[in-house]
């Protein structure tokens, strides 16, 4: 999660539509083998992280993101969550988050070796990335992302990077033509996310309409707003 956008939705970010229909999204990729111990990279508020631990078997999440003022501990649902500047030395995390992450950095690739290499056997990857290089525009620029993905791009990164690819698909498909819309309107517009608050009616009819995708997303390999991928180290 971007810290940017968290500046933006405040507390109100933990209801909104967006990040509740992704984290329900991830949370269908994991329930095959519920996650111990998770290692979310560019954290942020650790909301990812946090979803799983609320509504997953997991017991505890260590999140990483250079923007931390500092090092702290707290719990969430009675779990342990520690947040770090960096990665321990030695991260036996069976769950490596990377959520909206690649996108940010120039080699995509090495980042995604550098966790892998310090990863158990085993370990389970989940990536997101934004979809599709024809829908640039000054969402991606205020956020400071690099590039945008397709699932084929996607993929060879993952594999590049010495993993596995178990699952690989789009979400967000419903939205993906009001999002083009709006973005080709903006064109010429000052860089800013896309992502504001709504009231709570709203909010909770586009969750809704979000949601209703999560029972076919994994066979979406055609469309979408956000590209999932999930991966294990062999």
């Amino acid at each position: 999660m971007d810290c940017k956008e968290v500046d933006i939705l405040g507390e109100k970010v933990w209801t909104h539509w967006y990040y509740r229909a992704k984290a329900a999204a991830a949370a269908r990729l994991l329930a095959a083998r519920a996650p111990r111990l998770i290692l979310d990279v560019g954290a942020g508020s650790g909301y990812f992280a946090k979803y799983l631990l609320k509504h997953t078997d997991a017991a505890a999440a260590i999140c990483v993101d250079p923007a931390y003022a500092g090092d702290r501990d707290e719990a969430f649902a009675g779990k342990s969550v520690q947040f770090r500047l960096s990665a321990p030395v030695e991260p036996q995390a069976d769950c490596l988050l990377f959520m909206d992450v690649l996108e940010h950095v120039d080699d995509d690739i090495q980042l995604l070796r550098e966790y892998v290499a310090r990863a158990p056997a085993g370990a389970r990857v989940l990536i997101t990335v934004p979809a599709f290089r024809w829908l640039w525009s000054g969402h991606d620029i205020f956020l400071g992302h690099r590039r945008r993905y397709t699932l084929s791009g996607l993929s060879q990164a993952v594999r590049a990077a010495g993993l596995v690819i178990e699952q690989g698909s789009y979400f967000f498909a419903g939205i993906l033509p009001a999002v083009a819309l709006l973005r080709w309107w903006r064109r010429h517009s000052t860089p800013r996310s896309d992502l504001t608050l709504s009231s709570a009616a709203v909010n909770g009819l586009l969750y809704r309409f979000c949601a209703a995708e999560l029972p076919f997303f994994r066979v979406n390999r055609l469309a979408g707003l956000t590209v999932f991928c999930l991966a294990v180290k062999p």
